[in-house]
């Protein structure tokens, strides 16, 4: 049973289009967004936020989406229309704010409410947003679980935009908790040294060339077969079903103790994240299964192709000829998961040092902008739904996927009211392409890390637990040795 809030509201945008003649005004979907709105990959990210404090009927809803959200981006007040010659258009329409705020109702008499919290997560992860209404809603959850007093609960489709979209949203509508008139800030990135640079600058040019073109085509063919021919092995991580529903948990890491083992090791914190999921997925299959050891696995690693650092603000990111474009501005990068050189006596570093070297090498081939070429021609020529048949197939036959996103330093407030947690999950609907989806948001000094898994086929609990498994070895692996000779 759910309660509505019946109030009914227009955005601005679409009053000034009414108030222009009733003329109807259509903007193009991206090609990436109507890859992700396709009926092939229907693509959408929840995003929960966690207070502390109970969520009431005080709690301004109505004047937060009247006057915060839906000014954001005009796509917010439209719906996809497919025109004349079979292209999707936003078209801006009125907005019904009942018709995307939910509250749902619990059963009475619990103290903590997990089990209802899950269940409920996974039942609108599986349901796809209607598409004759704008598309994203509103979950509040005043029901405490061990997280949070209470929930609030975004569900936004990806052709919205990306997580780097979606996130600068966020912020938009957020402030510090602690001084709302200070801007938030995020974790400062690696800068390369002036010594690296002068190195680089000795490498012949030509060697540096030939290296890049042969990766490059190495990595393109590649992708083409793991793409269409080649799928991973079904192991305790892969299924091959795509049709299940998703259970979501979440792990929270050290954000300290990560950037301990990047300043360790010398890589990235992306490379010890990724390192971390490597590891705890092989301790999982070994788990499971010792014969598993030399199985094919591939994690699918979601890429932010903007040449920007940190984020900027929404009229930023709307003027034209910017660097940090709104949008879908995404690409993917499919990783092997390494096999551990040594079930007995493995060594730890070697998971990140291989996430390490795999992902330097493939963000610096030409394998990226060369898929895109290819979508964009199957796109031409065979239309959308061709070209989301492909990037759902090397979703499919690859085992993990992984998304993440910088999150500010500060503790964000809503409606003045502080948010105490921060995570998001990719859900397909009702497709499931994969049995495992990682997300990695920063927040505050920790690392939220959420899993999604194939509910009733992957035990979650055991899969989190090989998670922090892992981090603690590779944690305490770096903390003996400064690893110089891989680097």
């Amino acid at each position: 049973m759910e309660s509505r809030l019946e109030i009914r509201t227009k955005s601005r945008e679409a009053e000034s289009v009414k108030e222009e003649g009733e003329r109807e005004v259509l903007e193009p979907v991206s090609p990436i967004g109507q890859y992700f709105g396709s009926s092939v990959l229907n693509l959408s990210i929840l995003g929960v936020l966690e207070f502390d404090a109970p969520i009431d009927n005080s709690f301004p809803t109505i004047p937060f989406l009247q006057d915060a959200f839906l000014p954001i981006n005009s796509r917010f007040s439209s719906i996809m229309v497919v025109d004349k010659k079979g292209a999707k258009q936003w078209k801006r329409v009125d907005v019904r704010l009942e018709d995307h705020v939910n509250v749902p109702i619990f059963p009475d008499g619990h103290e903590s409410y997990d089990n209802y919290f899950d269940d409920y997560l996974t039942k609108i992860a599986m349901e796809p947003l209607p598409h004759d209404k704008p598309l994203w809603q509103i979950h509040i959850i005043k029901y405490p679980t061990n997280n949070a007093v209470a929930s609030l609960i975004f569900k936004l489709h990806h052709t919205l935009g990306d997580g780097y979209s979606l996130m600068g949203a966020l912020l938009s509508c957020l402030q510090r908790a602690d001084n709302p008139a200070l801007p938030l800030t995020f974790p400062s990135r690696h800068q390369r040294s002036a010594f690296e640079r002068d190195t680089e600058n000795i490498i012949s040019n030509f060697a540096r060339k030939v290296n890049v073109a042969w990766n490059s085509l190495w990595d393109f063919g590649c992708i083409i077969l793991k793409s269409i021919l080649i799928e991973d092995d079904k192991t305790p991580i892969r299924s091959g079903n795509e049709f299940h529903h998703v259970q979501i948990s979440t792990i929270t890491f050290s954000l300290d103790q990560i950037k301990q083992i990047k300043d360790e090791i010398g890589v990235t914190v992306n490379d010890v994240i990724t390192g971390i999921i490597f590891l705890g997925a092989r301790l999982y299959m070994l788990e499971k299964d010792m014969k598993l050891e030399n199985s094919r696995s591939t994690l699918l690693v979601m890429l932010n192709t903007r040449n920007v650092s940190g984020y900027k603000s929404v009229n930023e990111m709307m003027t034209e000829g910017t660097k940090a474009p709104w949008g879908n501005h995404i690409a993917f990068l499919q990783v092997s998961v390494p096999k551990p050189s040594n079930n007995e006596s493995f060594d730890p570093l070697e998971f990140v040092l291989s996430a390490h070297k795999s992902i330097k090498a493939k963000r610096n081939s030409l394998a990226l902008p060369l898929i895109g070429q290819m979508l964009e021609t199957i796109r031409k020529y065979r239309g959308f739904e061709a070209a989301a048949k492909f990037i759902r197939k090397a979703v499919r036959n690859s085992s993990i996927g992984l998304s993440n996103i910088i999150g500010p330093v500060e503790q964000m407030a809503l409606a003045n009211q502080p948010v105490k947690g921060l995570y998001f999950m990719v859900v397909g609907a009702p497709y499931a392409p994969q049995s495992i989806a990682i997300t990695a948001l920063s927040y505050m000094q920790n690392l939220r890390i959420a899993v999604g898994v194939e509910k009733g086929f992957l035990d979650l609990q055991k899969f989190k637990m090989c998670l922090e498994n892992a981090f603690q070895l590779i944690l305490e692996a770096a903390s003996k040795s400064v690893v110089t000779d891989h680097i």
